[in-house]
């Protein structure tokens, strides 16, 4: 329960006090219910003009309950305040003095990003302990030199360059980062990686080859993925657009898609010549890394110039990698000075959604959260200020072996989701991406999941399982293969509304492969 200290700094005021007071008083609240895309309330009245809208029979003046009994002040919620508290960055040597305030700083954040091997190996040296489990049993160890030495011969194996945030990084359980589900995602390990199957490409979706515009994707009837950037904010080792985004790498030659006032012009010209495209993904690399001026860009011109569109959607890994962004500085108490001051991206995005909600149209964040550990207070207090402003967030989770391929984890990720009010969207069966066979699955663990958790989560909670086709054949459920061969992996899947440029995809099947190591023979391959 709130301490009385507490209740006092909640009651009457708005979410960006009520969540700064219950901060610095550090008092531990008593749960909320899950509220699904539920009513908002409107937090930005004062109680006095919240209180003349409750229905007159329950108004304080007709009350008829006796003055002997103490009165209750009912306010209506307006924020979902964390019960696990905790300043877990502290865990971290580098940090272990960082104030609250700081740690909730976006700027703090961008300027403690490792995003080089250099900053990787010193946070590494100074955060690594001297023996490192090497088996989940903790029967055999390594030193913390043998463990460094295998992530950066990884990096260099890779697809993908090293960019970790300070939030992700502290959300690592350093004593055993071999096996911890978050550090899997992001730092590589070349000991544990396979041999990549035979049948993979680096653009495994063949996305470029359904761009008639560079940085457009125009795969499905009603649909075009714009490209906007090429950066993110972290990094994944299993990104499906390895072919573009980021820095080069020992393996790769990145296509680079940085934003660029020509190719933006080209991208958006070709969306409003078509009418018949109402949905836009904007995505990247990560539409975090639009500045606050661009989202607004994008999403005032796609509304403007190309009316036809009714739906845009923002994609963007940062609510699970830097949810701080969201917060600063208000909404921590964080004060004034530069260092304090919130870069606008948030408040961009909730004017744009409020836009065009009054035009009839929506305009969505669709996040990215794989593990039920990269939640914590802070993203709550996040997701709980986008559902208090009426922006609707939806969560896409690829499923990973060794971080979410168990139904236990799964559902705790779901239900966490949920319970934020982020519609869990999409768990998507991993890319055949290369460098990452170790942490794809047999096409078998995602119909198995989805057929344990369906009937043990509300329907309207539950994602869609799906496979997005090698080769261009957009996303389908899984369990909608036409055949599938657990002995040679091979699953088969036609996908008739996806035509391509010039109806080429008519008729054709597309192939899904599982890993060679779970295959029962795969000398059959």
């Amino acid at each position: 329960m709130l301490s009385i200290a507490a209740r006092r700094a909640v009651s009457g005021r708005s979410s960006s006090t009520t969540i700064a007071a219950a901060i610095r008083i550090a008092a531990k609240p008593a749960s909320s219910s899950a509220r699904f895309q539920a009513h908002v309330v409107d937090i930005g009245r004062p109680m006095d003009n919240i209180a003349r809208d409750i229905p007159p029979a329950f108004s304080k003046e007709s009350a008829t309950t006796p003055s002997s009994v103490p009165q209750t002040t009912v306010h209506p919620v307006t924020t979902a305040l964390p019960q696990d508290y905790n300043e877990f960055w502290r865990k971290v040597p580098l940090w272990k003095d960082v104030p609250v305030k700081d740690f909730l700083s976006y700027r703090w954040s961008t300027k403690n990003m490792v995003d080089n091997k250099p900053q990787l190996l010193n946070f590494l040296r100074a955060t690594v302990p001297d023996q490192v489990p090497l088996d989940k049993e903790g029967t055999r160890t390594q030193t913390r030199d043998e463990y460094i030495e295998d992530v950066f011969a990884g990096i260099t194996a890779a697809t993908m360059s090293v960019r970790m945030t300070p939030y992700i990084l502290s959300r690592i359980n350093w004593r055993d980062p071999r096996h911890d589900p978050i550090a899997r995602q992001f730092l590589p390990l070349k000991s544990i990686m396979l041999p990549d199957h035979p049948k993979l490409t680096l653009d495994s979706l063949g996305e470029e080859a359904d761009s008639p515009v560079k940085g457009l994707v125009h795969r499905y009837p009603d649909k075009v993925l714009f490209l906007a950037t090429s950066v993110c904010p972290t990094y994944c080792t299993f990104c499906t657009r390895s072919y573009a985004v980021g820095a080069d790498t020992a393996t790769v030659t990145k296509r680079s898609l940085r934003p660029g006032r020509q190719r933006w012009d080209a991208a958006i010209g070709y969306i409003a010549g078509m009418p018949q495209v109402q949905d836009v993904v904007v995505s990247g690399g990560d539409s975090y890394y639009l500045t606050p001026d661009q989202l607004r860009t994008i999403a005032d011109r796609i509304l403007t110039e190309a009316p036809h569109v009714k739906r845009i959607r923002f994609a963007s890994k940062g609510l699970a990698v830097a949810p701080s962004r969201v917060l600063s500085p208000k909404h921590w108490g964080g004060g004034g000075g530069r260092e304090n001051e919130g870069d606008g991206w948030a408040e961009a995005l909730i004017d744009v959604s409020k836009r065009a909600r009054r035009e009839g149209k929506q305009i969505a964040w669709h996040t990215h959260f794989n593990h039920p550990r990269e939640i914590s207070w802070v993203t709550k207090l996040a997701s709980q200020r986008l559902y208090e402003e009426g922006v609707v967030v939806r969560n896409q989770t690829v499923l990973l072996r060794g971080v979410n391929d168990d139904v236990e984890t799964m559902g705790a990720l779901i239900r966490g989701l949920a319970d934020m009010n982020i519609a869990p969207y999409y768990v998507y069966q991993c890319d055949m991406v290369k460098s990452v066979e170790h942490l794809r699955t047999p096409l078998q663990t995602i119909l198995d999941q989805e057929s344990r958790l369906r009937g043990s989560i509300a329907g309207f909670a539950m994602p869609s399982f799906v496979v997005d086709l090698p080769g261009g054949g957009g996303k389908r459920l899984a369990c909608s293969f036409e055949s599938y061969d657990r002995t040679t992996g091979v699953s088969r899947f036609r996908a008739p509304a996806v035509k391509g440029h010039g109806g080429q995809k008519d008729g054709r099947v597309y192939e899904y492969y599982d890993p060679v190591d779970s295959l029962p023979a795969p000398e059959l391959l």
